[in-house]
């Protein structure tokens, strides 16, 4: 099951440092961000191999999340809170913020063999 955890953040007067070093179960391999998003619902699948982070870095979006037993919606709406998502988790992004950015890493290169897209059956 997909699941949230704090990045590190140092903050001063000068502003925030947040860190990703050693804290996603996975090489990252590749990153893309989703922006400009507009009311449209995006993701809509989940993976035989790829794990991935998600990362709001700016505004906020909801992910659902499915991972065939749990249902759950994760609010992503600080920089510094990173979701985990495994291959098994089918997962829809929506409610994007209009400055909404989405960063995600990923552990393997995209391969369209990868993608599931039928959601699980209730």
């Amino acid at each position: 099951m997909a699941y949230q955890l704090d990045l590190k953040t140092f903050t001063d007067e000068r502003g925030n440092l947040t860190v990703i070093e050693k804290v996603v179960p996975f090489d990252v391999k590749r990153i893309f961000y989703i922006y400009g998003v507009n009311e449209s619902v995006r993701g809509g699948h989940r993976h035989h191999n790829t794990l991935q982070a998600a990362i709001c870095i700016k505004g906020s979006c909801e992910i659902y999340n499915n991972d065939g037993s749990h249902e759950h919606t994760f609010l992503l709406n600080r920089p510094h809170s990173c979701l985990i998502l495994e291959p098994k988790d089918w997962h829809r992004m929506y409610n994007f913020t209009s400055d909404a950015i989405l960063m995600v890493l990923a552990s393997e290169y995209f391969d369209s063999n990868d993608y599931i897209y039928e959601p699980y059956i209730r």
